[in-house]
């Protein structure tokens, strides 16, 4: 505990003793403050509960130090080094600091085990990645144990700025700095990307193992797509010119004059990332309160979420599920990679439905209506009636009644374009919502809107918001673990994963999953 040529922690005891003298310390100050002034309970409040966290973190300590020098882990040190993905020597011993949940740094002598550098001559291609194997029987991150890695990103992702949430944690007694906050939050995020990328690796080899969770239910997968600003490039920002009149004279105030201006800047761009949700939902289509939602999304485009969907109904089992159900709006690029996505999930043998979402469809009989020029009332009534008949199964009567009203000597594209829009649907089976409600299925993609809103919006969106693309990723893969509560899964997935995989990258080459190829998803939206 104190430095790292400080005395070798000898047991738990040691350190109960320790805290107690240094709890007796504050016991009279704490008693003499509190008789003088009442009003400062909620301050000794907080000292107390930051000098417990103290405690909590020296009895961890002594934890740790006779575990470790007890050599009580070995030999899963040994087994963890000889099953690693990759490779590792021998090791050596090394002293590290690393932080405790209290926020407390403790040094510790571990095994370090490097990768075999002969092995790598050949292959670049391979991630040449060491392991701590002593510090990875406890799931450490870099530098910090588990539990504080746990709160430092889940509380980053649950502020609106890594400035709250320094803040926050300050006030909780973790006194880190930003930099450690940022570094702790995204290196969490890259660990869930990377895990991500190796079961995506694994399904392409059919070595991802299927569970249970999905068996014998009725699923709802839904899929669309949000907003985000990404950075670009920092570059010299131009000069802005004055606006002169025919005789030189300025025509209004010279831009920026009245403050210093940036000499870089960077355009930012809006981007669309990509979102899922699965559920289970009940007889009447909607979501099962006793169960929680899978959500992931990806800023890689349509062919990236479309084989993160496959994966989670892969890995989820739903294959062995009761029927799965795809509700989405319009976007043809979602509905051109269902087939490719029901084929790699192996839902071949499953009861599969495309449900258009009701409100999408009903919105375009309003935009078409809106095409002809009716006045409110005219379109109102109209509206009324199709959209009770489009809701009652009968689209095609709505598609024609639509195009009688097309003026054939002089055509209205928007009308064409959406009653083409319903005809196609219409065609694909996505319109009938009486055989949808009589099977008990979701007629409404609500949940995916709801979780673009929580996941996205309420964290990565806003005009004053401007991403790296690599910290957006990192960013919107914690929110999708937090905002269904299966954070505490994920970090216990994420320690067995270090402990067994090197990785370098969590970014990966999508495969095609659409029917026609589909644009750079580097292109702005």
């Amino acid at each position: 505990m104190d430095g790292p040529e400080g005395k070798q922690i000898q047991s738990v005891e040691e350190m109960i003793g320790r805290f107690t003298g240094e709890l007796i310390s504050h016991i009279d100050n704490w008693k003499k403050t509190l008789i003088q002034n009442p009003s400062e309970l909620e301050r000794i409040e907080r000292d107390v509960h930051q000098v417990y966290a103290r405690g909590a973190d020296m009895l961890v300590a002594g934890l740790l130090a006779i575990t470790i020098s007890g050599g009580h882990v070995d030999q899963a040190a040994e087994v963890t080094r000889r099953t690693f993905s990759t490779p590792l020597g021998k090791g050596r011993d090394r002293t590290i600091a690393v932080r405790l949940l209290g926020g407390m740094i403790l040094w510790v002598t571990t095994l370090y085990c490097p990768p075999k550098k002969r092995l790598f001559r050949n292959r670049e291609d391979e991630p040449r990645v060491g392991l701590d194997v002593t510090l990875a029987q406890f799931g450490f991150g870099k530098g910090v144990t588990p539990g504080l890695q746990s709160r430092v990103a889940r509380r980053v992702a649950l502020c609106p700025s890594i400035a709250f949430a320094h803040e926050e944690l300050r006030r909780d007694g973790v006194d880190l700095d930003t930099k450690a906050v940022r570094r702790i939050t995204y290196q969490c995020g890259e660990g869930l990307l990377a895990l991500r990328r190796h079961r995506i690796e694994l399904m392409r080899q059919g070595k991802l193992e299927a569970g249970d969770e999905l068996a014998g239910k009725r699923i709802s997968v839904q899929i669309d797509g949000g907003r985000m600003k990404i950075r670009g490039k920092m570059q010299a920002k131009s000069k802005t010119p004055e606006r002169v009149d025919e005789d030189g004279l300025l025509i209004d105030d010279a831009p920026g004059r009245s403050r210093k201006v940036a000499k870089r800047t960077y355009q930012a761009d809006w981007r669309e990332p990509k979102l899922v949700t699965i559920f289970v939902h009940d007889d009447h289509g909607k979501m099962v309160k006793e169960t929680q939602a899978t959500i992931d999304g990806a800023l890689l485009g349509p062919d990236a979420i479309a084989e993160i969907v496959a994966m989670h109904l892969h890995r989820l089992g739903a294959a062995k599920a009761e029927s799965v159900t795809f509700v989405a709006d319009g976007a043809p690029w979602i509905w051109d990679r269902i087939e490719s996505i029901i084929a790699l999930a192996g839902l071949g043998n499953v009861a599969t439905y495309e449900v258009l979402d009701c409100c999408h469809a009903v919105h375009h009989i309003s935009k078409a209506l809106a095409a002809l020029g009716f006045s409110s009332e005219e379109r109102l009534g109209q509206y009324r009636v199709h959209r009770t008949l489009l809701r009652n199964g009968k689209w095609r009567q709505v598609v024609e009644e639509l195009s009688q009203l097309q003026d054939e000597d002089n055509p209205n594209a928007e009308l064409a374009t959406e009653v083409s829009y319903l005809l196609r649907h219409g065609e694909a089976g996505r319109l009938s919502y009486v055989a949808f409600r009589s099977k008990g299925l979701p007629c409404g993609s609500g949940a995916i809107e709801s979780s673009i809103r929580r996941v996205i919006n309420l964290r990565l969106k806003s005009n004053a918001m401007f991403w790296k693309s690599e910290n957006a990723e990192s960013m919107l893969q914690l929110r999708c673990q937090v905002i269904p509560d299966r954070w505490d899964e994920s970090m216990v997935q994420l320690k067995r994963f270090r402990s067994q995989v090197a990785y370098e990258s969590y970014q990966w080459d999508p495969r095609p999953m659409g029917r026609k190829v589909e644009d750079s998803y580097d292109t702005a939206v």
